[in-house]
Parts: C-alpha cells; structure tokens; sequence
C-alpha cells in the first residue's frame, strides 16, 4: 500500500513536471538576424525565435526587458521560421526572454545603440554639419542630423529602349510602359523599385528594392523580386570632411543601379560611405554595419552583402574587409589602393619631393625622367606624384589643417574652397584641424599639445637610392636630395629635419589595420578590376602591393583576383563574385572560411587583362602591355609592400650602393644620416598584425568588442 501512494505521488509529480516544461515543446534558440545582439542600434531588431519541431508557434511568449510583451511582432513564415521585428529597444542593456507555457524560459541579452550612432567608433567628431534639406528629407530634428520620417518613392523602368534611367511611379495612376526583369533568382516580376532615403549615424542612407507597391515587403513576407543579398556602393575620393553631405556624389554611384537591381539585389549606399565626405573607415564600417540593420528589418535577413567601388570607395572596402570581417562577403574595387595611411605617405614624400625639385635645386633636376626615377613613377606626364600634389592637392588636404578640406562642396580639393568660422586657422587655434589624423582622433589619440597623434615618418629614408644604384642619378645630385628634402611639423610646415612619427600613432595605426597588411582578408573573395593609369595617381603599383602583403601575411592569394583596365560596362566580374560567394555560403561543411574561399572559386575567376577591348589571360602579355611602376618608398629601396611607414634603422655601408664615392662625398651622406638609414628587411617600427572588431569607445587603439552574446536557458 505505501508503495502503490509512493508511485502514484511520483506519476502526479511526472505529470506536473511534462505540463510545465509544456509537454516537450520547448524555445531552442534566441538569435538576431539584422546584427550582432550587442550590436544593434535605432531602438528595433529583427530576431528569430527558434522552436523545437512540431512546437505551435501560438503558444510562445516573447518579452522584452522582462515587462513588455513584444509577441505580435512575431510570425510565421512559409518557411516555417518565428521571427519578428521587436521595436521599443531602450540605449543600453535589454534582454529579450521566449517561452512556451510554463517551461523552461530562453533570454538573449541585447545592447542598443542610438539611431544617429555611435555604436563602436567612439565619441563623434565636432563640429559636424546637418544638411538633410538637401537631400530633400526635412529639417533636421536633433544634434544627430536625424529626420522625422524617411522618404519613400518609387521608380520603374520603361519598357522604352530610350529610357535609359528608371522613372517616377505613381501609383494612383500607373504606367501602361512597366518593362519585366527575371532575377537570377528565378523570378519574374515587373521592374518597380522601392526607394527609401533617411538617416542613420549622423549620414544619409538609401536603400532600393524591386517591390511591388501594392505589396508590403515585411521581414516574414519578404519582397517577391529580393533574392536575398544585398549590393552596396561605395564612393570615392579621401577628404576628411564635417559634414553630412549627399548620400549620391555621382550619378554612377547612385542605389538605383539598373544591373543589380534587375537581377534581384537590393542596393544600398550612404554619404558616410563615400570616402570624399568622410575619411574615416571606422565610421566607414560602422555605418555599413548600420545601414544593413535597416535593410535586413524592412525586408528580411541578407544572405550575403557584395560590394563595388573605386579609389577611395576601394580603401573602404579593403579596409572594412580586414579590420572588420565578415561585414561583406565579396569585393569589387576598382581604381585600387590598400589604404589611405600607406597611400599618404606617398603623397607627402611626392610633395616633399616636387618641392624639391621645382624650388630647391631645379637646376640639378632638369631631366624630368631622372625626377621620375627618383620618384619611381611612369615617365610619363604629368606623372604620379605631380598628380597627387599638382592637381589632388591631397598633400594640403590631407595634412595641413588649414586646407578647408573639413567642408567642402565636393569629394576632391579642387575648385572654390570657403573657410568656415569653426576651422581651425593661425586667429583661430582652438578650431578644427583640417587633417586626417585630427578627423580619425578616436584611432590615433592625441599629442600633450591637443593635436591628434601623426603617423607620418621619413626618418633614413634615402630618397632616389634606386636610381643611384642604377646610374640614373649621379652621387652629387643623391646627396643634394637627401640634404635638402627635409620633412613637415605638426602644422604642415616646411623644415630642414625630416618628420618624425609619434610613437602612439605608429602603435595605432598597425593594431587598428589602419596600415593594411591584410591578416585577416583572406577569407573574402576579392575581384579586383584595377584601373590602371601610370601617368595620374590611379598606378598600377597599388594593386600588387595590396596582393604582395596578402601573401606575405596570409600565405596565399587564392581569394584574390587581378584584372586589369576591364571594359567598364561589362558586369561578368560581378556575377563571377556572386557565383563564388554564392558557392561558399552554400558549403555547409565545418571547413573554415578560407578553406571554402579556395574549393569555390569558380574557373573563370583568374588573372586577366584588358587589351584594345580584349580580354588577356597570358601573364607575359599582361605584364608588358600593363606595367607597373612604385612611389618614393620603393625608390628608396623599400619592398613593393611598403608597410614600413617608420622604417628601423642601420648604419649605411658604403660598399652597398655600388657606386664609387670620394671620402668628401661618404662624409656627407653620413652627416646627413646621422641616425641611420632604414634597413627595409626588418619590419617597420611597432609593425604588427590587425586586430579585428575593434571598439573605440573607450579610448584610442581600440578594444576588442569580444564574442557576439548568446541566448542562455533559465
């Protein structure tokens, strides 16, 4: 008898124990899918709540921050996936906890950002200019450049072969002349685009879509046309300007790409994207990671993010896909270089020496071919380096804070520039200095002096010792160079002393991938379609650097593909891309990315050229139709890598230059390298690998933001 109570007490209990933890049926899994949990920003996310199978999605509750309940944000889609898009987000901590009756509860902790940013790119540079009535979206509501609402229009493409740009839709009254697109996707659907334009960390953002008015695209519905990936654009020039700007600053450049949005991609951009506006990659990656938070919540999770662009909107990209991995999943630039801090160095070393040339002792460099091969630049005009500094100025706008390069009315330094009453000026010292390392000051910190830390060096360098050693220069004029070149104070001033870096910088730039080596790229697809210009600053040399230091870092260089001078209006490269990211995402396999990268490349990813309209793959023929050349660095002896922006130093030898030398003549040059000069086969001073996802809200260098946070059981 008391065994028969002791059984049935333990079945009542059993019971009890199946109803709370509702039979079985049970939330397996808490995961945003627009970003990272602790990531988020704007005040809404969209989250998958993930169900044991067979479990009724009617039965779930879903909370945020213990209080409020968010579970009618939530549906089912055909797929059978729960997800919604939770709005009400405080700043700061939230949690959001899933259950199913009285059953064990799932909670994912979430950290929320504000629209207008910052999320990891530390306190915002001031002064900053709002100018959303430009773009046609209103006054500005607060500091943060935000507007009321978004704009949203819609657009079609004619069936008119002569309309070559999409056209205003209205649909109260729609056109008769809707041409039809078939997506790579499958899909065919009439050619109307979504437009929506609006603001998003202090920029403007727009992102478009083929969507049909009549149908609300929502994350569970998602639009008929979207195939599920996401093309964005970045812009080009390098100026570090403070202000909003436009998010298009050229026609080529606008979201309203015909090409891609024809084959099923949503297009997006945003004028904190367009490196003319804001030379900041950090902010660059930041509001990427931002915008595609908007994409994902209007429309649904991306599958994977491609990119295009050229000149600077190749330095963003280069630099977002090693600092930050995985924000996009195949590149595309074009008119390439590695970065901007390496890119600068050419630059003040080209001014530095066009100065030189041109007022110093012009009477020993009247051979301009002797000027090119000091420079090692195409002997050709105007050339590189007088290109950069003759006609981009970016050696004023980019290190003298008086330049006005901080408000100007377009991507490049040319045309009327205007002094602003905030800039910083010899009557104004308090005010904004208009240099790079000022506008990237959460990067770099600052000097005891205030001004933001430089990473700029040309301490030993000995500038046109590739010519001396080639017979192109004689030792006078190599010592004559060398004495006189001299270097740049922290106000862009000439002096006799070559420019020293600060220490802090030096640290900083190479733990932030501000100089980048590439250690963390290879587990990206990379096409580049290289304009190839010897004769401006669009070298071929940038290219081969970039590739050189891959291999040199990675081991490898299968993710990266070379083709040079391609026709402009031919998209193969892009669909190749898309055919290999499309490949690797597809690989379910516990290989790691890299691996993925190698087994999916497709056969025609592969080095080429373009020759008269031709397509070349023979390497020979490439290399003497498209040769490529170097800049100062290079003459001086430096890799083609030139990642040393502070080389260490070694006392010269004479017997390595392989010219003669009288005794006067050694007597000068170590006089004028009296501290050494630089030994390019050991690394640069504080050289060292990236570290990637760097927060810099708590300082210059940067943090690690850490593993993204996970749903835990309670």
């Amino acid at each position: 008898m008391h065994q028969s109570r002791l059984f049935a007490s333990l079945t009542a209990a059993a019971m009890v124990a199946a109803c709370g933890s509702s039979g079985g049926r049970t939330v397996e899994n808490i995961r945003t899918l627009s970003n990272r949990a602790d990531l988020v920003s704007g005040g809404d996310v969209l989250v998958e709540v993930v169900l044991k199978p067979g479990t009724d999605s009617k039965d779930v509750r879903v909370l945020l921050n213990g209080a409020t309940d968010v579970t009618s944000a939530f549906s089912t889609r055909a797929d059978g996936r729960f997800l919604g898009v939770v709005s009400g987000l405080r700043n700061g901590s939230n949690s959001l906890s899933a259950s199913i009756g009285g059953g064990a509860r799932m909670s994912l902790s979430m950290t929320n950002h504000p629209l207008g940013g910052p999320v990891f790119s530390g306190p915002q540079l001031q002064p900053w200019v709002c100018e959303p009535e430009a773009s046609n979206l209103g006054p500005a509501v607060d500091d943060q450049c935000n507007v009321a609402t978004p704009k949203v229009d819609y657009l079609y493409k004619s069936t008119d072969p002569a309309q070559t740009m999409l056209l205003p839709y209205d649909a109260a009254n729609p056109p008769l002349d809707v041409a039809q697109t078939t997506t790579d996707a499958g899909m065919t659907v009439p050619f109307i685009v979504r437009r929506e334009t609006g603001t998003i960390n202090r920029g403007i953002y727009s992102f478009a879509f083929i969507s049909d008015p009549k149908q609300q695209a929502t994350p569970a519905q998602p639009p008929v046309g979207w195939n599920g990936a996401l093309f964005y654009i970045f812009q080009g020039g390098a100026l570090p300007q403070h202000r909003q700007g436009p998010v298009i600053a050229s026609p080529q450049a606008d979201v309203l790409a015909i090409p891609q949005l024809a084959k099923g991609y949503a297009t997006a951009a945003s004028s904190l994207t367009i490196f003319g506006q804001n030379t900041n990659s950090v902010v660059s990656a930041e509001t990427l990671m931002m915008v595609k938070e908007k994409v994902a919540e209007s429309i649904g999770e991306i599958q994977f993010t491609l990119s295009m662009g050229g000149s600077g909107g190749s330095i963003q990209q280069n630099l977002i896909v090693n600092a930050y991995p995985g924000l996009i999943d195949g590149i595309n630039p074009s008119a390439t270089y590695a970065d901007v801090w390496s890119t600068n160095t050419e630059v003040q070393d080209c001014s530095l020496l066009v100065r030189y040339f041109d007022t110093v002792s012009p009477a020993l460099w009247t051979n301009v071919s002797q000027q090119n091969a000091v420079m090692d630049n195409g002997d050709l005009a105007p050339g590189t380096c007088r290109a950069w500094v003759q006609l981009g100025h970016l050696d004023e706008g980019w290190a003298n804070p008086e330049s006005t390069a901080c408000h100007h009315p377009t991507t490049v330094l040319a045309g009327p520039r205007t002094s602003q009453p905030w800039m910083y000026s010899a009557s104004n010292p308090k005010g904004a200095r208009c240099t790079l390392q000022d506008y990237q000051r959460n990067i770099f910190g600052t000097r005891p002096d205030g001004f933001a830390g430089r990473a700029y060096d040309n301490v030993g360098v000995q500038y046109g010792l590739e010519a001396l050693k080639a017979g192109m220069i004689s030792v006078d004029q190599f010592l004559d160079l060398n004495e006189k070149v001299g270097g740049r104070d922290i106000n862009w001033g000439w002096t006799a002393q070559r420019t020293v870096a600060d220490p802090d910088a030096l640290t900083a730039l190479y733990r932030t991938g501000q100089m980048n080596l590439m250690n963390n790229a290879a587990s990206t697809p990379i096409l580049d379609e290289k304009l190839c210009i010897n004769l401006e600053i669009h070298s071929c040399f940038h290219s081969y650097k970039m590739r050189e230091r891959l291999r040199q870092s990675t081991g490898s260089i299968v993710n990266h593909v070379l083709v040079l001078d391609k026709t402009h209006d031919d998209l193969s490269g892009f669909d190749t891309l898309a055919a290999w990211v499309r490949s690797i995402k597809s690989d379910k396999t516990a290989d790691t990315l890299e691996t993925k990268v190698a087994r999916h490349k497709p056969a025609n990813a592969v080095d080429a050229c373009w020759i008269n309209g031709r397509r070349e793959t023979d390497p020979a023929t490439c290399a003497a139709a498209k040769p490529y050349f170097g800049d100062p660095r290079t003459g001086a002896g430096a890799p083609i890598t030139v990642g040393a922006t502070k080389c260490q130093l070694t006392a010269p030898d004479r017997a390595s230059y392989g010219v003669s030398m009288t005794d006067e003549q050694w007597a000068r040059l170590q006089a004028i390298f009296t501290q050494g000069v630089c030994d390019w086969s050991k690394p640069g001073v504080e050289q060292t690998a990236a570290v990637p996802w760097l927060s810099f809200a708590n300082g210059p260098g940067g943090t690690p933001i850490g593993p993204e946070p996970t749903a835990s059981r309670h």
